[in-house]
């Protein structure tokens, strides 16, 4: 199995190359695995205080449900960033509505949840 860096469109994939048959004119080229998707855009509610990421990265886990009342302070989003979990807390009291899912990927600023 050799491994190889394909540029196709713009867009760079690696990928495995295997010999078949002992010849090096037959190849198998296995397909590249598609890069997570980042966070679909979820609705934002017009008012109410927004819950920001304070940096990029990696969605590690929810702490509450869509429509839970929350405090002032408490866990609601775990967010990983340099292979270290943060915990994201409600600004207020309120009900949340969470904009993001378990697994995406986020900017910093990203809106993650809003507490109206």
């Amino acid at each position: 199995m050799r491994n190889f860096v394909v540029t196709i469109d713009g867009k760079t994939y690696s990928v495995g190359v295997e010999e078949v048959d002992g010849s090096p004119d037959n190849f198998v080229i296995s397909k590249p695995a598609e890069a997570p998707k980042a966070a679909p855009k979820a609705a934002v509610p017009a008012n109410g205080e927004k819950v920001l990421s304070p940096f990029p990265g990696l969605i590690k886990n929810i702490l509450v449900s869509d429509g839970a009342q929350v405090k002032k302070d408490q866990p609601v989003i775990v967010l990983e960033a340099m292979k270290m979990d943060n915990e994201i807390t409600a600004p207020c009291d309120g009900t949340i509505t969470i904009s993001v899912v378990k697994g995406a990927n986020v900017e910093t600023n990203a809106v993650l949840a809003v507490i109206g």
